[in-house]
């Protein structure tokens, strides 16, 4: 939740209080006023003195309401508290705001008004009864987008009228708040994915990032050590007790890349893919740290959003909610790029091994599929979601056919080590989850099939 707290200026301290006063006569008002004046008119014309009378009331009641209003000494706060500051799209967020008379005379009547963006809705307005000194009033309204974004909330307008309703003045209050629009996430299955432990993927991919075993390197016992711990190998060899080393095991590391590139999707709105990316995008962000990873969301053009921990990654779990909240507030605000390739991305990827890599790719033509080859050496395991946005603006899925263009993207993703899956339009993310792991468990079986067979014909006793 946010707070911002915001005070009115005091009507009678404003220096063109009454030029702003007479441009602010309501219908009623201006039409008081031109009677006057005509009555005052005819009774010179006509010579009646009690025309001319009428006349003169008739002016000087909208002035004397001018007058008081202008010469009003009440001071009035307001404070905005949005609940909750950062919504999903397409959920609702409810503004709560409370005014606060804090001078020692009552107010009139009075009119709230608060500036909120057209994709939020209708500007809500509220007419508020006398306020007697120190006295307060709440109200509240409900503001929903199905965009992601921030809008801005404010600044509070409060209209006061006289009695008579001869006369309106605006004041502004000085601050507003910001309502974050992140993008839409859902729960995701929990699989175990190809390089995202010790002991799966591809051995030859295997680094301390993905390790979480204790360290071998044995020490000298100290009082107080758990006898369970005693390396006997190491024991024998310095002929002491040694006790293997307890150090914290380091969080495995996924990176969470997304193709932003303007030439790679089509279409636009809430339904359309490159929507679908980000959400998609989020979903993984989320998952993956809830699983206790190390999390780093990366864009084509290179940009990273890190979180506090080595190389980048969110680090601790209490650095991981900061981290989760500064990834999703760049999600919400992510547009596309003018940049018509990966490398940027594929610079940033090729500094070492970088644990898991799962990407959303828009179109990708075959130049842009051997820089994902690239990246998928520096990673210990890698997930590729491909939307072919023609098949999105269109609402159909992509053909089957082998020889079909966005059947050929993936066959040559798969043949450079990706796990690749293609997303056709409507298609939830949950259920490309599930596929991922299902292309996996086939890919592994297929790998242990060969090399079985290898084994049997080339290397006896399984030795490569």
């Amino acid at each position: 939740m946010t707070a911002g707290g915001q005070a009115a200026p005091d009507d009678g301290d404003d220096r063109s209080g009454p030029r702003a006063a007479l441009s602010g006569l309501t219908t009623r008002g201006r039409s008081f006023l031109a009677a006057g004046v005509a009555a005052a008119v005819c009774a010179y014309v006509l010579g009646h003195a009690e025309l001319l009378r009428v006349g003169l009331l008739l002016v000087a009641l909208p002035l004397v309401c001018v007058m008081a209003l202008v010469r009003t000494r009440y001071r009035v706060t307001g404070t905005r508290r949005l609940s909750p500051s950062r919504v999903p799209a397409g959920t609702d967020a409810r503004v709560h705001l409370r005014t606060e008379n804090v001078s020692r005379l009552p107010t009139g009547l009075l009119m709230l008004q608060d500036r909120v963006p057209y994709v939020l809705g209708p500007r809500p307005r509220f007419v508020l009864d006398r306020v007697e000194a120190g006295g307060h009033r709440d109200v509240s309204y409900r503001v929903r987008s199905d965009l992601r974004g921030r809008y801005p909330l404010g600044p509070l307008q409060l209209r006061l009228t006289d009695p008579f309703g001869m006369c309106e003045l605006t004041r502004s209050f000085s601050g507003y708040d910001t309502l974050v629009v992140i993008p839409r996430t859902e729960p995701l299955p929990p699989v175990r994915l190809a390089g995202e432990a010790s002991g799966y993927g591809e051995g030859r991919q295997r680094s301390l990032a993905l390790a979480g075993d204790d360290d071998v390197i044995p020490r000298g016992y100290r009082h107080g050590d758990d006898l369970r711990r005693v390396h006997w190998r190491s024991t024998a060899r310095y002929g002491e007790l040694m006790v293997r080393r307890e150090e914290q095991p380091q969080r495995a590391r996924c990176t969470v890349l997304l193709d932003t590139r303007r030439i790679a999707y089509q279409g636009a709105g809430p339904d359309s893919a490159f929507e679908w990316a980000v959400s998609g995008a989020a979903s993984t962000l989320v998952h993956m740290l809830e699983r206790g990873f190390a999390v780093r969301l990366l864009t084509d053009d290179g940009s990273a959003v890190p979180g506090a921990g080595e190389g980048g990654f969110a680090g601790s779990a209490q650095g991981s909610v900061d981290s989760a909240g500064l990834m999703m507030d760049t999600l919400a605000e992510v547009d596309h790029s003018d940049g018509g390739g990966l490398s940027r991305a594929y610079d940033v990827l090729r500094g070492g091994n970088e644990g898991l890599l799962i990407a959303f790719f828009g179109d990708l033509d075959e130049e842009q599929v051997a820089v994902a080859g690239r990246m998928r050496q520096r990673s210990g395991g890698a997930v590729a979601f491909v939307l072919d946005s023609t098949d999105w603006v269109q609402g159909v899925a992509p053909p089957t056919e082998s020889g079909s263009a966005s059947q050929r993207r993936l066959r040559l993703l798969r043949e450079s080590g990706w796990t690749a899956v293609a997303v056709t339009p409507g298609t939830r993310l949950a259920r490309c989850w599930q596929q991922v792991a299902g292309h996996q468990g086939v890919t592994a079986q297929s790998a242990a099939v060969g090399g079985a067979a290898g084994d049997t014909t080339g290397f006896p006793g399984g030795w490569s």
